[in-house]
């Protein structure tokens, strides 16, 4: 089971428009530059439907993605998505089915740069895109955030030409092109019929991979469960409208018979209607926006593929080798072999053969994406707690599951049979190399265990670990919950149990929950090892029905507590000594909640001299105090002689504090002072404030000297 040490991680260097500039830059190369007279040949002018079906259709693979991603954001998205849902089987077929997708997609853009290039310089396409593998794969090695950093400014010159190409060229149509012109393009606008509209969609839906590789560096993102989902539908939206508009005035300018074989349409389109420039200073814009969509492409392209061999060679589905993190902590040998694979594609496919086959693949992954989130939801593991759910549940995921049958269908035997080859190619793999080095199960059989089967216990760890990773949400009351806590200081000789029973009968005067049921509850869970005890300290927690907020109890035993534990499997009863406990209870139909918030505790526990201060500390609010995040609190002395001199004298319900802030503790002494609306403050107290981090930052600037 794949439980990271911080130092096996990837950094956390990217955000919002990272995301969108590697789905945009992803999804803006082939499928615009090269890709639309290949698609028309097998539709007509019915490629703008194709290109606008496509958009669509992908939505619930896009949805999926964004769930899976926010609850579990760990390199080599789809495939790790897929290894803990569906198991290693599947997990095999996904991971290395959208490996070889996303490589053949990266070896399609570069063969692409080679097609624009041409039109300047007679170059040798296949050895232009070998060269640029190789000057991508070193930029990869040097790190993401380098990586991120070249992709911006690729994106930024590509949408800045593109929305030129768009509005010039619609200018073109409405104002300059007769109308009859334009009809006669779009006659007949089904030339193969429904067959070869559907047969199109598929070929077409590969332009739409780049949300793909998003989910593939979903552990190197911040904020995940805000920068994915938000940047990824930002990114389809943007995308969809381009792609259909752009295709639509390429298929309205340009001669049918020359458009069907143009492999650069965009730069012969822009010929076309660019002409009020010097020549050839409109072709040149076009020509810079093709290369930085290609280049950008190259560039994420193998960002997000190496991904995969890494992941999976972290679970020993792979060998180790492609796990091993590199000089610049990036995982080089995968970016190598990655690059190595590229070559391999750009000398032995062709263009069209390139892009039905990376199609035909990603629509097979999407198929079991879909399947994943289905089995995620319905194995009902507490811990699976996505920061975005998709919307439709599970209709969209059903959807997306029949569309990706219907559509490999129509894209011909060939796909179809590649398809499967690589799928029995994998099952090899998976029987002769990984199946005796796993023992793993996925959340099927989570499943599963309601019809009676088995189901793998590790993998609800698993996601407890990235639970504490990720952190708290910003409308978790986590400080709220700690700054209401009651706290006991235990005296010698006291035991566990009389703990428990002083901390429930405190509880219940704030629950709609009886005594004896909460002390039940408390040492159920410490006899069946559902309690967290590591580092001195021990974290009890219950979820009940029938209340309506977390509450909290603070422990802390200067001479120490033992408290016997049996571990999660039921083995023999251990004994910990411990000195900090932490009575958690919380609404039962909020799991992900109640398990963010133990994560956050575990996360403090952690901290370097934890115990250490939690037995020095002086009283309650020093307690407290060790327990809030130092971003979403912010403590006050009031001097006559400092900024804070204007909260001397005043009463709390006088204050004029930013919105979304709020006076949790105030200490006078050693002595806590209880923050209600008519307490005055008085010189030499220490007030402590919690808020949102823009909140906070008001007040450090007003009260805090030399801000």
């Amino acid at each position: 089971m794949s439980l990271l040490k911080k130092s096996g991680r990837l950094k956390k260097e990217l955000g919002l428009f990272d995301v969108y500039a590697i789905s945009t830059g992803a999804m803006f190369s082939s499928g615009f530059f090269l890709l639309p007279g290949l698609a028309a040949a097998r539709t007509g002018a019915s490629v703008v439907l194709a290109y606008l079906i496509a958009g669509v259709l992908i939505l619930p693979a896009m949805f999926s993605k964004a769930e899976l991603s926010t609850a579990l954001p760990r390199a080599g998205g789809t495939y790790y998505f897929l290894d803990r849902s569906l198991g290693p089987m599947l997990g095999t077929i996904g991971g290395l089915g959208t490996y070889l997708a996303l490589t053949l997609k990266t070896a399609f853009a570069l063969v692409g740069i080679g097609a624009y290039a041409s039109l300047f310089i007679e170059l040798p396409i296949k050895p232009v895109a070998i060269v640029l593998t190789a000057l991508f794969v070193g930029i990869n090695i040097l790190g993401a955030k380098e990586t991120s950093g070249l992709q911006r400014w690729l994106v930024v010159i590509l949408i800045s030409v593109l929305a030129l190409f768009l509005l010039q060229g619609f200018h073109e149509i409405i104002f300059e092109q007769p109308r009859a012109v334009t009809r006669s393009r779009f006659t007949p606008f089904l030339a193969f019929g429904m067959e070869g509209l559907l047969g199109t969609v598929g070929f077409v839906f590969v332009s739409y991979a780049g949300l793909t590789k998003v989910a593939s560096v979903a552990e190197e993102v911040k904020d995940p469960e805000r920068n994915i989902p938000l940047g990824m539908i930002l990114s389809l939206a943007s995308t969809s409208l381009v792609y259909v508009a752009g295709v639509f005035i390429m298929a309205a300018v340009l001669d049918p018979v020359s458009f069907h074989s143009d492999l650069t349409p965009v730069a012969t389109a822009a010929e076309a209607f660019f002409d009020w420039l010097p020549h050839p200073f409109g072709l040149v814009l076009i020509v810079a926006a093709a290369l930085a969509a290609f280049a950008s492409t190259g560039n994420a392209g193998v960002l997000s593929a190496s991904r995969y061999p890494l992941a999976m060679a972290r679970d020993r589905l792979l060998p180790d080798v492609f796990a091993r993190l590199g000089r610049f902590h990036t995982p080089t040998f995968a970016i190598l072999a990655t690059g190595a694979l590229m070559v391999f594609f750009i000398l032995a496919l062709d263009e069209e053969g390139i892009a039905k086959l990376a199609s035909a693949f990603q629509l097979f992954i999407f198929m079991l994406v879909s399947l994943a989130v289905i089995v995620m939801r319905e194995s009902r593991i507490p811990s699976y707690d996505p920061g975005y759910r998709s919307p439709l549940y599970p209709w969209m995921q059903v959807g997306g599951i029949l569309i990706s049958i219907v559509l490999i269908a129509y894209m011909g035997w060939m796909a179809i049979f590649f398809t499967l080859g690589i799928v029995l190619l994998c099952l090899v793999w998976y029987f002769r190399y990984a199946r005796p080095r796993v023992v793993r199960d996925g959340a099927v059989y989570h499943w599963f265990k309601r019809l009676g089967e088995r189901q793998y216990e590790d993998l609800d760890r698993e996601f407890r670990t990235i639970l504490k990773e990720k952190g708290l949400r910003a409308d978790d009351p986590f400080d709220e919950v700690v700054a209401r806590a009651q706290v006991l200081d235990l005296e010698a000789g006291e035991t566990f149990e009389d703990l428990i029973r002083k901390a429930a009968s405190l509880l219940s005067e704030r629950l709609p929950a009886p005594s004896e049921k909460l002390v039940e509850g408390f040492l159920h869970g410490t006899r069946t090892g559902a309690t967290p005890v590591a580092g001195g300290a021990a974290l009890p927690h219950l979820r009940v029905p029938g209340i309506f907020r977390p509450e909290m109890v603070l422990a802390r035993a200067g001479t120490g507590l033992s408290v016997g534990v049996v571990d999660a499997l039921g083995g023999e009863e251990a004994i910990h000594e411990v000195h900090a406990v932490f009575m958690l209870v919380s609404p039962e139909d909020n799991p992900g909640q109640h398990l963010r918030m133990l994560a956050q505790l575990a996360n403090r526990i952690d901290e370097p001299d934890f115990l250490e201060n939690w037995l020095r500390a002086r009283n309650a609010a020093h307690l407290k105090e060790l327990l809030l995040g130092d971003a979403r609190h912010l403590t006050l002395r009031l001097r006559s002689t400092e900024p804070t001199r204007e909260l001397i004298g005043k009463a709390l319900k006088e204050l004029s504090l930013p919105r979304n802030s709020l006076v949790v503790i105030i200490r006078r002494g050693d002595d806590m002072i209880v923050p209600r609306g008519e307490a005055t403050l008085q010189e030499n107290d220490r007030i402590i404030i919690i808020g949102t981090p823009d909140a906070l930052r008001d007040l450090r600037s007003k009260y805090v000297a030399g801000h």
